[in-house]
């Protein structure tokens, strides 16, 4: 019995820590999952006015927002499942109070890119957001050909001389122009934790197995 104890031990103190990582796993997806919902719930609130002072711990928050377009606007390379190709257009907004923000105001199709959308008045319940989009892998935008490859907050405003602010439109009244919009929602923030957990506890499995094996063969040896 003394040659099986070293491997039964590690095998079960290999799996103790597989499956305490597992269940720890699981664990973080419980919690990740409630986060969600309560970001969900703060996105689906009631909207009020734009604050004065505005920082990225307002992320989601809904507001709502008159006033009228610059004409001045940028065009995210994106797509939709329904549309395909095309882009998001990043506006400039003079409210009505006389602030210069941004407004994300939907998705336009590749053939509308060159569609004139002069400046226009329009009421808009949205959320204050700020993309993290770009990566090491991420162009620099086209100034060229006004194609920005990720929503940047800083470079956009400084590009539509704005402040560094960006509503993304959930609802507009007034002449859409064909930019249909996109609210802002969840479905980008990931929630990895199941498929972590399922990973450990496949290897615990495994080293189960490797433990069982190795005490076979360790037994065929005294024959």
């Amino acid at each position: 019995m003394r040659r099986y104890l070293g491997p039964v031990l590690f095998g079960l103190i290999g799996c103790a820590i597989l499956v305490a990582l597992g269940v720890w796993q699981l664990q973080r997806a419980e919690w990740k999952a409630g986060l969600l919902a309560q970001i969900q719930r703060g996105i689906d609130a009631a909207p009020g006015p734009l604050p004065a002072a505005v920082d990225a711990s307002m992320k989601y928050r809904p507001v709502t927002v008159a006033g009228t377009t610059t004409g001045d606007e940028l065009l995210v390379l994106g797509g939709t499942r329904e549309s395909g190709a095309g882009y998001r257009i990043v506006s400039g907004f003079v409210t009505d109070d006389g602030r210069r923000i941004m407004l994300d105001r939907g998705f336009v199709p590749e053939d509308a890119r060159h569609a004139p959308r002069p400046p226009v008045s329009l009421q808009v319940d949205g959320n204050l957001h700020w993309p993290n989009e770009a990566t090491s892998a991420t162009p620099a935008p086209n100034l060229s050909e006004n194609i920005w490859f990720a929503r940047d907050v800083p470079g956009m405003a400084a590009a539509l001389n704005t402040e560094p602010v960006l509503v993304v439109a959930a609802r507009v009244a007034g002449d859409g122009q064909g930019v249909t919009p996109i609210p802002v929602g969840i479905e980008g923030i990931p929630n990895s934790h199941m498929g972590y957990a399922i990973q450990w506890f496949g290897l615990a499995l495994v080293w189960a197995g490797m433990t069982g094996a190795l005490i076979w063969r360790i037994r065929q040896r005294r024959f």
